[in-house]
């Protein structure tokens, strides 16, 4: 009685749901189809909350025996098919496979699957929800979904029609479905399988891991140990290829296997839904009230931001020009499955790279998608052969994928081989790697490729003090130009800022620095400065990640601003042998710059001055890559003040303004055709 209450409220859920006319749709696809099916899949959409509210012993199935609970389903869809006469061709019960699809689970602790803790109860065969990141897939290969046998005695009733169908079971294996060892039931003869009603699906596997385990790649330090592992997701029919390394899934799935020695989890996957991260809803009350009290300038709200940023790292006033650069490429980063067009690529020229790394890796783990690159592993997707016997091909994420939509810190440059330099830089020019996958390496008669989109900004620097590179270093030509021999010229190019930290630039005074490590060394915990406990790590990772999402459109005067700088540049920089040394990115890097600073500005307008920030940084880049032009920018325009009070702020903004107006004045004389005028005009 129990068993026909639940298949009357399955029959009443299809008719309220719509799914009952859905499956009468199906039915009439496979009426129509000229070809023999040995099995009729169809997928049912449950809501639990409404089965549970229609019948809580039904819904209690759906949830804890998902196996029985489809084979009160098999039943109604199989009387609905007789009843109404929707496939002529069907015989027996056992020929209808029933999928449940499920469009959520209750939001309570027993029904999420925690795979940086143990658990006790992984195969109790029900459903589970788990989130993660994809860091591996296989290529699609084929598996058996059901298939017919017959009993091979011709004497035996059993050796026609479909009395003997074998369908796939969640966890299954191959050889569980489909094998030569099968006996008939009346005669105990061995079964036969007719080859031509199997019926293949397509298959994918797919590891995860847990937004926690970024931390191992970001350098995380923590008192409390933490565990992870990678979870091993089955993929079939139309969940294959509705997932993409580097991003963020809620799956819903059964767990089929647990291997304990290696505590390794196998969920066959249910449903896949992206996860879109929450938006914050604003920033601390002391940011809110600094932003409050700078409103009266353009500048003042981020020149406060970089100086007293990382000051657990370096004292507030040092590295300012490089930490706003570091604050503009972290603002510039993304949460969500939008993609990441506004890359900033940074590469310092350092002397103490000691201190450098050390302020460059504090700020990855401001964003969630922060990866410090493992020198011991691949930056971009490598290929393996998969572990589970299917002869499919395992491309594995590597850093930059793993850091979709954030940085990915790749350390120095100089550490790496001239092969890896070259497809860095290969990468960064076209921001997509392709795989190639050779058939007969893997098993395959075909060779296959797959491109994937590079959605990170890359950070890295170069060491200049090493010993062993000191005899390569040659005397500069041009004024103001860097020696960057060590590594190749077009992958310097390739970096949209390029930035020199050494101890003879106005950016990294040595005394606050020998103190301020003096002091750390003494108390490693304490916090040195005022700016430390006013404005801490967790407040800058609120401004950031409200910032990041914010909708930024350019003014008018602004747009002109940056598109004449960018023609007046190019001109300036051409000559008739190599031609400009400007392409087409460096209008994509200053819109890119001006964006950042007025997202770091928390503004949804581009103004002209934001344009003048990104055009003295870039200017300052590019005159270390090529040296000096016309449009002479010190090294220190960003920063020409030390900022010790509002004095001090005065005066830089004072100077900026005439910076502005020797840019309006250098666009108006070197980019003819270019709007730019005066406001007073």
């Amino acid at each position: 009685m129990a068993n026909l209450k639940m298949k009357e409220a399955a029959l009443i859920y299809l008719d309220r749901s719509g799914g009952l006319q859905k499956f009468i749709n199906d039915c009439k696809y496979y009426n129509d189809s000229k070809q023999s099916y040995a099995v009729y899949r169809f997928n049912i959409l449950i809501n639990p909350s409404d089965i549970v509210e229609l019948d809580a012993e039904l819904g209690n199935h759906i949830l804890h025996h998902p196996v029985k609970a489809a084979e009160v389903f098999q039943s109604v869809c199989f009387i609905a098919v007789k009843t109404l006469s929707l496939i002529g061709q069907l015989q027996t019960e056992t020929q209808i496979n029933i999928v449940l699809k499920l469009t959520h689970l209750p939001s309570l602790p027993s029904y999420s699957l925690n795979f940086c803790e143990f658990r006790l109860d992984y195969t109790s065969q029900r459903f589970y929800m788990m989130q993660g990141i994809v860091i591996a897939m296989t290529t699609v290969t084929k598996y058996t979904q059901g298939a017919r046998f017959l009993c091979s005695d011709e004497a035996c009733p059993l050796s026609k029609g479909f009395q003997y169908i074998r369908v796939h079971a969640p966890g299954a294996t191959e050889s569980a479905t489909v094998r030569n060892d099968f006996l008939c039931n009346l005669c105990s003869s061995s079964l036969q399988e007719d080859r031509k009603f199997r019926v293949l699906g397509d298959k994918q596997i797919v590891e995860i891991i847990t937004a926690k385990a970024l931390h191992a790649f970001q350098g995380y330090s923590n008192t409390q140990p933490f565990r992870f592992q990678s979870l091993t997701i089955f993929l079939r029919d139309e969940l294959v290829n509705k997932m993409s390394i580097g991003n963020e899934y809620k799956i819903i799935g059964i767990p089929t296997c647990v291997k304990t020695l290696q505590t390794s989890v196998c969920i066959e996957a249910n449903s896949i839904t992206f996860c879109n991260p929450k938006v914050p809803s604003g920033i601390s009350d002391n940011f809110r009230c600094l932003l409050s009290l700078t409103s009266s300038s353009c500048w003042k709200f981020t020149a406060i931001l970089a100086n007293i940023f990382a000051s657990h790292i370096v004292p507030p006033g040092t590295y300012n020009f490089l930490k706003l650069c570091l604050l503009m490429s972290l603002v510039q980063t993304r949460d969500s499955n939008k993609e990441l067009e506004d890359c900033l690529d940074i590469l310092i020229i350092t002397s103490d790279t000691l201190l450098v790394d050390r302020l460059l890796n504090y700020s990855i783990n401001l964003v969630p998608r922060g990866v410090r690159h493992p020198v011991s592993t691949e930056i971009f997707p490598t290929l393996f052969r998969n572990n589970y016997g299917t002869g499919a091909v395992s491309i594995q994420a590597g850093s930059a994928l793993l850091a979709k939509g954030g940085i990915c810190f790749i350390g120095d440059l100089a550490s790496y081989k001239k092969d890896k330099l070259e497809q860095l830089q290969s990468v960064m020019e076209s921001r997509s790697i392709t795989v190639y996958i050779p058939g007969k390496k893997f098993g395959d008669d075909t060779n296959q490729q797959t491109t994937f989109p590079i959605q990170c900004s890359f950070w890295s620097f170069i060491d200049m003090d090493s010993s062993s590179r000191k005899h390569m270093q040659k005397t500069n030509t041009l004024i103001g130009q860097m020696d960057c021999s060590l590594i190749p010229a077009n992958l310097v190019e390739v970096f949209g800022l390029l930035i020199n930290c050494n101890e003879s630039s106005p950016c990294h005074p040595f005394l606050p620095t020998v103190q301020h490590t003096l002091k750390k060394a003494i108390d490693p915990e304490g916090l040195l400065y005022l700016a430390s406990k006013q404005f801490t790590t967790e407040d800058f990772e609120k401004l950031l990640a409200f910032a990041k999402n914010l909708n930024v459109e350019f003014s008018l005067e602004a747009e002109r601003m940056v598109h004449g700088y960018y023609l007046a540049s190019r001109r300036i920089r051409t000559d008739s042998i190599f031609g400009s040394k400007l392409s087409a990115s460096a209008l994509k890097y200053l819109i890119s710059l001006s964006e950042a600073h007025a997202r770091l500005n928390l503004r949804n307008k581009v103004l002209k001055e934001d344009v003048l920030i990104a055009v003295l940084l870039f200017e300052t880049s590019l005159t270390l890559k090529y040296g000096a032009t016309v449009f002479c920018v010190a090294p220190n325009a960003v920063f020409p003040f030390e900022l010790y009070n509002e004095e001090y702020l005065e005066q830089r903004d004072v100077y900026l303004t005439q910076c502005q107006q020797q840019l309006l004045q250098f666009i108006a004389t070197y980019g003819p055709g270019t709007a730019v005028f005066a406001s007073d005009e």
